[in-house]
């Protein structure tokens, strides 16, 4: 089991300099990760930061974090920025980069800016986005003819610093069996589960078991091999360690691979959730 935090791009957060400043904390305190969320608008309240400048400001202030975007709503990114973004950041990082992705949560984010906001052409351009951004990661000529997305002659240099590329979570709501299936063909899941409204509801134990049954039939029956990361995000007590143990054990006996500890205004203020990071991960 390793550990990261998740901290948003709005809010205090959508200042470069504090995040830099909390991701040198992270380091210093132990985690092994820090993952930014991805709006433009979550909360029109609300200041937000673009993501790919937070995440330039962490790999220049740590030296061992993995860090990335948690997760990237491919629909409205076009796929070779994308690339272009994510190569420059894992050799900035010296190969430290994630790419989470996934088809987005708020239909706002897209309906407000003429994206698509229908949920299945969304996963349809999640796939595409995906297949370019990685024929584009090869550094060969690239071609590529999809419904959403077209590619002609293109030669994307450098490659990723990280070999054979850089890995590639997707977000999958449990139970349901397509976007498992999506997960399966890349390196890593985060599972949600919502309820009928649609608000995310916290994973339990079991829910991961079934997880990572559905992911090793998945990728058994598609000759996929090699390491699958499972990754979890939720609250410990930073004042229990007991209790903080106890619950990312389960979490890791289940199959869970990352705990992700969720730093937002649910915690408190700014520098309550800051003395969460620095009390460090919970210790198994």
């Amino acid at each position: 089991m390793r550990f990261a935090i998740d901290i948003p791009n709005f809010g205090d957060y959508a200042d470069p300099h504090l995040v830099a400043d909390v991701a040198r904390d992270a380091e210093e305190a132990g985690w092994d990760g820090i993952w930014v969320w991805d709006h433009i608008m979550r909360s029109p309240a609300d200041p937000h930061a673009d993501p790919w400048i937070l995440l330039a400001a962490i790999a220049l202030a740590t030296e061992r974090l993995r860090l990335g975007p948690m997760v990237v709503p491919l629909a409205r990114r076009r796929p070779s920025d994308v690339a272009r973004q994510t190569v420059t950041l894992d050799h900035l990082s010296g190969g430290r980069l994630v790419l989470g992705v996934g088809s987005g949560s708020r239909d706002h984010e897209f309906s407000s800016f003429g994206d698509p906001a229908d949920l299945r052409t969304r996963a349809e351009m999640l796939d595409e986005g995906l297949a370019v951004i990685e024929g584009l990661w090869s550094g060969r000529r690239f071609d590529y003819e999809g419904r959403h997305f077209r590619i002609h002659d293109a030669t994307f240099l450098p490659v990723p610093a990280q070999k054979p590329r850089i890995p590639v979570w997707v977000a999958a709501t449990w139970p349901i069996r397509a976007p498992l299936r999506r997960a399966a063909r890349w390196d890593g899941v985060w599972p949600l589960r919502r309820d009928e409204a649609g608000n995310s509801v916290p994973l339990t134990p079991d829910d991961v078991r079934g997880v990572c049954r559905t992911i090793a039939e998945e990728r058994a029956a598609n000759g996929r091999q090699g390491p699958f990361d499972v990754l979890v995000a939720g609250y410990t007590p930073a004042d229990d360690t007991a209790a903080a143990a106890d619950t990312v054990r389960a979490f890791a006996d289940a199959g869970a691979t990352w705990w992700t500890e969720r730093i937002n205004r649910e915690r408190g203020s700014l520098e309550a959730q800051r003395e969460r990071i620095r009390r460090g991960p919970p210790r198994l």
